[in-house]
């Protein structure tokens, strides 16, 4: 599959890392010389440099022949631009970052004329994932599957747990909850465990399972179900609009501190149920000032991961039970994990996920089962991929015990006519379901890879 990035910024740099990985064939256009060197040195790509918007550069980029243009350029005309002359010139597919909200809104008019095959917005989509840990406080990181019929949750088993020294087993068969450990961090190594793994104080786990039946497995474990009621939000970018959209909706309390008085201004404008102060979120007296330690939750979102982890470090300490932190660097994300830091969210990630998965459902869109949903999950070292099953072939209708799987594999859930079943050896996939599969490989194109 021949891919062609246009722009070697944050969202371009990842995607490019992450698709080169995969073996695709990756060209990378951008205008700095110097970043183009730096790609190349690490990375098996080609790359030209010059502006992704010239028809000139295009060609010789050889656009008319690709598969796939992804353009994350710095600004959304630009993108918009490119991607239109892509398909021009013969691209079969373009997508185009979109981060202004008001171009955003009115996609859905222009993808037809753009010739678009899907837009993605970073920040709405980081904005997404805040929104999902703040609807669900137990959990540190929440993703959805199945249009939302199934919850991937991340959580730390603390000292306290009644889940310390239990094996998998064990616990299943204690609280009868349908749900299924997927994986499990463990200082340096992930694995993906089996019914004797034993839980040790430390692990983060990774479970799978309704909505329902994850409230009901927290209240088990006896951890109060503290509804988010009021949420301060430090930083008022786009990410802070589309959130603070999202909280409002839920009948979520929302104050805003930002430092630019221009974006107050813009904030009061979109936000009027909001509450928005003007000052600097990084100052300890303006934060106590304005209520902090009474907050259920605090968001950092400012343009600095460094102010974002020290005001998150700063709510911590004044009794924030909930604290979700901006942090773009990887490195520094997986740096602030051992201080109390759990629930942190990446707008270049998010974007990341959303195209890579795009990509893999493009790429096996004439497999017996089609990629509709992925995530990268434990800083890209598990990948969680929903496949929906499309005809009868050789792995339906037969029991998963008698279906051999490769190892750190793992069929994770499956959704039937609106029915969530956390499999065992004696179920079985069938025309039309929706199967999450938890695996270690990065590689997996087709459900059949994890088939031994």
């Amino acid at each position: 599959m021949k891919i062609v990035i246009i722009g070697d910024g944050k969202v371009g740099q990842k995607l490019t890392a992450q698709l080169s990985e995969e073996d695709y064939d990756i060209t990378l256009i951008d205008q700095n010389e110097g970043k183009l060197k730096a790609a190349l040195n690490q990375l098996d790509i080609f790359c030209i440099t010059g502006n992704g918007a010239d028809v000139e550069v295009q060609r010789q980029a050889d656009v008319p022949n690709s598969d796939l243009v992804i353009a994350c350029a710095s600004t959304d005309e630009l993108n918009m631009l490119s991607c239109l002359l892509a398909k021009r010139l013969g691209a079969k597919h373009t997508i185009a970052r979109v981060r202004n909200p008001m171009y955003y809104r009115q996609i859905d008019l222009l993808k037809d004329d753009l010739h678009l095959s899907m837009a993605v917005n970073p920040e709405l989509a980081a904005a997404n994932e805040a929104a999902r840990i703040m609807l669900f406080p137990e959990a540190d990181k929440v993703e959805t599957f199945m249009k939302g019929r199934v919850e991937l949750i991340e959580f730390l088993v603390r000292d306290e747990s009644q889940l310390v020294d239990l094996s998998l087993a064990e616990i299943y068969r204690r609280f009868k909850i349908k749900m299924l450990v997927c994986a499990v961090k463990r200082g340096g190594e992930v694995y993906i465990p089996d019914g004797d793994f034993v839980l040790k104080k430390g692990d983060k786990l990774h479970v799978a399972a309704s909505h329902q039946d994850l409230k009901s497995f927290f209240k088990a474990l006896g951890r109060k179900s503290t509804r988010v009621r009021n949420v301060l939000i430090c930083g008022g970018g786009h990410m802070c609009f589309y959130l603070a959209s999202q909280l409002l909706q839920a009948g979520i309390q929302v104050k805003i501190i930002e430092r630019n008085e221009a974006r107050c201004e813009v904030l009061c404008e979109n936000l009027p149920k909001a509450t928005i102060i003007h000052g600097d979120a990084a100052s300890q007296e303006l934060l106590l000032e304005e209520g902090i330690s009474s907050a259920d939750a605090v968001v950092a979102l400012t343009s600095m991961d460094e102010e974002n982890i020290i005001i998150s470090l700063f709510a911590k300490t004044q009794g924030v039970d909930k604290v979700v932190t901006k942090i773009n660097e990887e490195t520094r994300a997986q740096m602030v994990e051992g201080l109390g830091i759990d629930s942190t969210i990446s707008a270049k990630t998010a974007t990341a996920n959303a195209i890579l998965g795009y990509v893999k459902a493009r790429m096996n869109s004439y497999a017996d089962a089609n990629i509709e949903t992925m995530y990268r999950l434990v800083n890209g070292r598990i990948v969680a991929q929903e496949y929906i099953i499309k005809k009868e072939c050789e792995f339906t209708n037969i029991p998963l015990k008698n279906l051999p799987t490769k190892p750190n594999n793992l069929i994770a859930c499956i959704g039937r006519r609106r029915k969530v079943i956390v499999p065992n050896g004696d179920d079985h996939l069938e025309t039309g379901d929706s199967v999450i599969v938890v695996t270690k490989e990065h590689t997996i194109k087709d459900f059949k890879d994890i088939l031994a």
